[in-house]
Order: structure tokens, then sequence, then C-alpha cells
């Protein structure tokens, strides 16, 4: 018989809540999500009451927490909110006998590794499930760069999450080198997350106006992700087309690295421009890698598409640590 637990996401402008089936180690099912404003509550705490009320005023006694940065230390605190939380003091302030807290790229591994083959949409590479044993790379351009890897071997799985965002980027062609030039002279240091990632297509997009002699109204990311995939802008496209390159070459660097036998690429971004990852240059850059490109091209490469894998991957982890 399967146990209900709460599960959550927890964002800097969001809190989604659900509950969960789990059940031998496995999610068995997910209830529908709530979301909550984290600027509407003081509190983490003050945020569950208020789920506990719209759920009928009472909660499982335990739960999963996916949380959007470390999860190490005495006390947790968030980039974009004001809460914080006390791990030693969950079971007290939220009245749960067990609990588990992941980071939320953890968590997405954690999705990866259990979801059903329904929610894996091939990108490029052979058309078949991701290999049953071996290692999965995991990669999440969001606000960063999400990095991770599934070990697994049947039903069993480990999932490491990593910091392989940060990470060197190298370059392949002159546009790439302007790009370089331009962040060079913000920061000593370029890693894969500054062009990789929601953010990076600023730099991105600037670099191809300057390169056209184009003057451009400065633009965020969003307006720029917005403009492109309305077609409004075609500046904005291009961007976007060279932000998949990017992505390509990304993506089979960290499987070569983690000797991956095949690749996931996971989060909303992600959904947002799939249909610019299969007609740009994605496939062809992750499969360029010299005297590898045929160990490459036999990697599948898939799209998870599961419409909450933060909620589903935290109530995995749930089930993993007490299945």
């Amino acid at each position: 018989m399967s146990e209900a637990i709460v599960t959550v996401d927890i964002g800097g402008t969001h809190a989604r809540f659900a509950i969960a089936g789990v059940e031998g180690g496995r999610v068995v099912s997910l209830g529908e999500e709530t979301t909550l404003h984290t600027k509407d509550h003081a509190s983490f705490q003050t945020a569950w009451q208020d789920f506990a009320h719209r759920q009928g005023g009472s909660l499982p006694r335990a739960i999963a927490i996916a949380i959007a940065g470390p999860t190490r230390g005495e006390i947790i605190r968030f980039t974009n909110n004001p809460w914080i939380i006390r791990p030693a003091l969950i079971g007290e302030k939220l009245d749960v006998d067990r609990y588990v807290l992941v980071n939320d790229f953890e968590a997405v591994g954690h999705a990866v590794a259990q979801a059903d083959e329904r929610y894996f949409e091939r990108l490029t590479g052979p058309d078949g499930p991701l290999p049953a044993s071996g290692t999965i790379s995991v990669i999440g351009p969001g606000t960063g760069l999400g990095v991770a890897h599934i070990w697994r071997n049947g039903a069993d799985y480990r999932v490491q999450a990593t910091e392989g965002g940060h990470i060197d980027f190298a370059p392949l062609d002159s546009i790439e080198d302007a790009v370089l030039a331009r962040l060079r002279k913000r920061h000593r240091r370029v890693s894969i997350e500054r062009i990789v990632s929601g953010p990076g297509i600023i730099d991105i997009y600037e670099t191809l106006a300057a390169l056209e002699g184009r003057a451009v109204t400065p633009l965020d990311d969003k307006a720029i992700w917005t403009n492109a995939l309305s077609g409004e802008d075609s500046l904005a496209a291009a961007a976007v087309d060279r932000f998949c390159l990017s992505l390509g070459s990304v993506a089979g660097d960290l499987a070569l690295a983690q000797g991956a036998g095949g690749v996931v690429i996971a989060g909303g971004l992600g959904l947002r421009i799939r249909d610019s990852l299969v007609r740009s240059g994605f496939p062809e850059r992750f499969v360029e890698k010299g005297r590898f490109e045929g160990f490459m091209s036999a990697l599948p490469v898939k799209l998870i598409t599961h419409p909450q894998p933060g909620l589903f991957g935290a109530a995995a982890a749930f089930a993993r640590q007490y299945g």
C-alpha cells in the first residue's frame, strides 16, 4: 500500500506543493499542484499552513523538499525571497515525522531516473529508450546551468549532483570567440553557465548586434527569449540559434567527461526551445567531438517533458531514502 507524502519545490518566486504517493522506493502517484507566491508568505511555515488549509486542515506527516540552492548547513537561505529553513527544526515546525531535503537539480535527476518513458522526447541520436544501466548525464539550462549524472543498474540507481555548470567555456568559432571576449571584460574566468543559461542570452544577443554594427535597446533575458520565440525579432532568433549550438557542445563535453550512455536536457527553458533545439545545429555540435564522433552519434539525447519534475523528483528522493 502506498504512503502519502507532501512534496514541495521551492524557488525564488514560487513554492509548489502537491500530495504524492510512494511505495517500494518509487513514486506511484502525484496529485494536483498548488502554487503559492513566496512574497505572499512571511515564511515557509506560513506557506505550509496555507497549503494545509487548502487541503482541508491536515497533511501527511512526511515531506520531501526540493530547494533552488545548496541544502547543506544549519540555516538555508534563499537568494530571491526572505525565507530561511533550519533543517533541524523541520519536524517541529511542520509537525512531520520524516523529511528529505534535496537540491532542485538533484530532484530533477531523481525525476529522470523514475519518470515513465512517455515523458522523454528524442532530440538526437538513436530513437530508443535511455540505457537501463550505466551513466546518464542530466543538463538543465535555467537561471543557471544545472548538471548531474545518474548511475543505474536496472531498477537501482544513484543521483550525483555536480557543479559542472562552472567548468570553463571553450569557444569553437569566431562568434563564440567574440562572446567570450565580451564576457572577459567583466569576468576573469568565463564558465559555461555564463553562456548556456537563461541570462546568457543577453551577451549572445548583444555580441551579435555588435558584430553587425547594430544599435539595440538593452533588453533583459526574458524579453529576448520572448521576442525570439514569437518571431518578432530576427536578431533574438539568431541569438537563440547560437545558444542551441553552445548547448550542444556543452552537452557533448559533459557526456564525454561523465562517460554517459545517454543524455537528458531538463528544465523549463529546454521545453520552451524544444523546436529550436531540433532545427538548430544542436545535434551536430553534440556529435562533433573529433575521433569520438561515432561514439557520440550512438548516444540517445532526450528532453524530459514531465510537467513537474521538481515535485516528482523530490518525492522520488524521499521514496529512495525511506523505501
